[in-house]
């Protein structure tokens, strides 16, 4: 153990060399033109499937490695390094999105079916929870699953869909009981070659533009009811536990994207003139970076606390919740001044804080906005 990080062992140091390699040998170097075509190959979900990336926590029967929740820290910690927070969220679907509820509530034949391959990188995986008119408000959900003999007859939409339009299947949160409220969402698995599955519009986005984000469609899909995951009607509970996992992810993605942002701002004020001395020496940035720095390595801290008890299996939804809250508020305001640093080179795409700084802009909204992370804390607190 480190003294400075007691959490991180030797061998949590050597999985985080692996993953940094595995990250600065297939990820960065592609990362402008995988902007630039707003697409990457489906061939990297077998690549990270190969290092091991995508089932950390899982069984290992299934193919994961049963490992602590340490190791997805560095994991979600090194991807930041590519530069490409499109391909990264695509791949932090895969691992700890739209296949936790699988691995932690799955049958055997749906682990085998759906989980393991996944693991593998084989088949890309899809979370289908936003709706044209639901998105944090879940309960108002509107895709139906209808029994009909041995199936669920399904229909309805989702948006704002990761993977979606290259997606094998989709964790599909639906309506199962439309008179119950909450209580009447299940989980079922949808794949993509169902009948009557269909994508629409490939979504244009402010950032994250490499990741494929889409609407998906469901038109009478028939599936076997042996693909509904976990008890009937318990799925909205099943989706605010998997919520736990995704919104902790932000957090430490936010927490390594701002610090790799205000390495990279360092870097430049050392390099860049004005008036005689590099940037970084006037006072005024100095003090800027100072004080950010501070910030960080406090919201660093709060996320590594929520880890700790997320690892240990503590109730942490309040501070899961705070510090979602905390780290993605505080990289936008991290990366928007590292911009004004650069001045106008921070507004050309030249440099690539520009794009640090339109990706950043989705942490604060997806996974729950930061407004659902305040009435979460409120409530929690008592207040």
């Amino acid at each position: 153990m480190s003294e400075r990080e007691p959490f991180f062992s030797e061998e949590h140091e050597m999985f985080r060399a692996m993953v940094r390699q595995f990250v600065e040998r297939e990820m960065a170097p592609h990362a402008d033109a995988w902007e630039e075509n707003e697409d990457f190959p489906s061939e990297l979900f077998k690549k990270a499937g190969e290092q091991g990336l995508l089932g950390l926590n899982y069984e290992e029967e299934f193919g994961g490695a049963n490992l602590d929740y340490w190791y997805t820290t560095i994991y979600v910690e090194e991807l930041v390094r590519s530069r490409c927070a499109g391909a990264n969220m695509a791949l932090m679907v895969q691992s700890d999105m739209a296949t936790p509820i699988i691995a932690d509530l799955g049958s055997k034949e749906q682990k085998e079916e759906f989980l393991a391959p996944a693991i593998r990188g084989e088949k890309i995986a899809a979370l289908g929870v936003s709706e044209p008119n639901a998105g944090s408000d879940v309960a108002s959900i509107r895709t139906y699953a209808k029994k009909d003999g041995d199936d669920f007859v399904i229909n309805g939409s989702k948006t704002f869909i990761t993977n979606g339009t290259r997606c094998d299947f989709v964790t599909l949160i639906c309506k199962t009981d439309p008179e119950a409220g909450h209580g009447g969402i299940s989980v079922i698995l949808l794949p993509s070659d169902t009948k009557g599955f269909s994508v629409g519009r490939k979504l244009k986005k402010l950032g994250n533009k490499a990741s494929d984000t889409a609407e998906l469609h469901f038109e009478d899909c028939r599936v076997p009811q042996r693909y509904l995951v976990g008890q009937e009607g318990m799925g909205f509970y099943y989706l605010m536990q998997n919520f736990q996992g995704e919104r902790l992810v932000a957090a430490l993605a936010a927490c390594a994207g701002a610090q790799l942002c205000i390495e990279d701002a360092i870097r430049y004020g050392n390099e860049r003139s004005a008036f005689g001395r590099p940037i970084i020496k006037f006072q005024t940035w100095r003090h800027q970076f100072a004080q950010l720095l501070t910030e960080v390595e406090a919201a660093r801290r709060l996320a590594y606390f929520a880890v700790d008890l997320f690892d240990r299996k503590v109730e942490c939804v309040r501070e899961v919740s705070m510090a979602k809250l905390f780290c993605c508020e505080l990289t936008n305001k991290v990366i928007d001044r590292c911009l004004q640093f650069h001045g106008g080179w921070g507004y050309m795409d030249e440099y690539v804080v520009s794009r640090a700084w339109r990706d950043a802009r989705l942490l604060t909204l997806g996974g729950g906005t930061s407004e659902v992370m305040r009435e979460i804390v409120s409530k929690l607190s008592e207040l």
